[in-house]
């Protein structure tokens, strides 16, 4: 596994930003990296972009030092074991509703003696062509440089965060506000009083814990808004930020 910049950074204290990405086309994960990102996550559980496609992603992020991300579909170990052997360098995983949950994902993360993940000479390895190759030195390395992100997006998973907080190698807890707006039962209503409440209570949990707190931001203002609240993992959706862009040029333009 490549270096993780990106965790690194986060472990210095630094804030990384990131974009969401639903389309498994390399050369546009490959304009995205050139723009500055500090990361690109990968999105598997609302785009249908699998393990295959991560292989080809991960590649694209290892020639300019971009950490790659897979949101898996679900919290399930092959799944998420599948998608690191890929080479992708961190997992974000939805819907974590308890400690349990997060000792799960954490488990299929990382390799013994930390986690229970499978052993393989797999792209993440190099195939185990890299002479001299050492397993030994493959499971302390990816242990090392891999992230595992957590989605808080339930009142069930709010709860529960005292507990999550606790759990070891988790290096994000990331506020999911759309759904998390849905459980509530005010749907991207982010500035109803309920979903507020639910925000400061995550922020206070996770705060006084070793964990960043991250976030999907939809622009620049909400960006700034989430940095200030101190979350040290923001990520948008490129298109939420390409469209205005876009649309003005071509107002200006015809006009």
């Amino acid at each position: 596994m490549h270096p993780n910049n990106a965790k690194a950074k986060l472990k210095a204290g630094g804030t990384v930003i990131g974009t969401y990405v639903r389309h498994p086309d390399t050369g546009l994960a490959e304009i995205l990296c050139y723009l500055g990102y500090d990361f690109l996550l990968f999105d598997g559980e609302h785009a249908p972009i699998g393990e295959r496609e991560c292989e080809n992603l991960a590649r694209v992020c290892e020639l300019t030092g971009v950490t790659s991300i897979a949101r898996v579909p679900t919290n399930q170990p092959w799944m998420i074991g599948r998608h690191l052997d890929t080479g992708i360098q961190g997992i974000q995983v939805p819907m974590v509703n308890s400690a349990a949950e997060a000792e799960a994902a954490m488990r299929a993360a990382k390799y013994a003696p930390v986690g229970a993940r499978g052993l393989a000479g797999a792209r993440a390895a190099n195939y185990a062509q890299l002479l001299p190759f050492s397993y030994p030195a493959h499971i302390a390395k990816s242990n090392a440089e891999s992230m595992l992100i957590v989605q808080v997006e339930t009142p069930a998973s709010i709860d529960a965060l005292p507990e999550i907080v606790k759990v070891p190698e988790i290096d994000v807890i990331f506020i999911g506000p759309t759904d998390l707006s849905l459980s509530l039962g005010h749907p991207g209503d982010f500035k109803h009083p309920e979903v507020q409440d639910a925000f400061n209570r995550i922020i206070a949990i996770v705060e006084k814990s070793d964990k960043a707190l991250g976030v999907l931001a939809a622009n620049t203002e909400a960006s700034l808004e989430w940095r200030a609240k101190g979350a040290r993992y923001i990520m948008s959706v490129f298109e939420a930020i390409m469209g205005p862009a876009i649309r003005q040029y071509l107002k200006t333009v015809r006009e």
